[in-house]
């Protein structure tokens, strides 16, 4: 396995009790669903880069970031390491696109009990936690 754990940020926006969610495409997490998200660079603060991530992934601009959890990911088959923070975002409008074709075939809003599948592990390992669950649902 690759010696170097990376952390990645998961952005959970709801709108009208649904979650965004992506179907991704490409080589990590291929064929699955995940909020937007990506890695945190060098300097950057978290709220950043789930601010900037989202908008590069969907187009919307997002703010009032809260800290929901982590999550520790091993991908055995992609020799892959992870620890994901994910943040709650307020949604401020405006319909998700695709930015990003090479790396997500569609967004589309759910509800929390009628997920697609197969899930994106590191929402899978999120969602596993029942006080999470009870919070988006707020």
């Amino acid at each position: 396995m690759n010696k170097q754990v990376r952390v990645g940020v998961g952005v959970v926006i709801m709108h009208n009790g649904k979650i965004l969610l992506g179907e991704r495409i490409g080589s990590h997490g291929a064929n699955t669903w995940a909020t937007p998200g990506g890695h945190l660079e060098v300097g950057e603060s978290i709220e950043a880069c789930a601010a900037r991530e989202t908008l590069e992934e969907t187009g919307l601009v997002v703010d009032s970031f809260e800290n929901l959890s982590f999550t520790n990911d091993i991908f055995k088959a992609e020799d892959k390491h992870y620890v994901t923070l994910f943040l709650r975002a307020q949604y401020t409008g405006g319909e998700p696109t695709v930015t990003e074709p090479e790396k997500c075939k569609q967004w589309q809003w759910f509800e929390l009990n009628n997920l697609p599948d197969p899930l994106f592990s590191p929402m899978i390992n999120l969602l596993n936690d029942p006080k999470i669950c009870k919070q988006l649902q707020k």
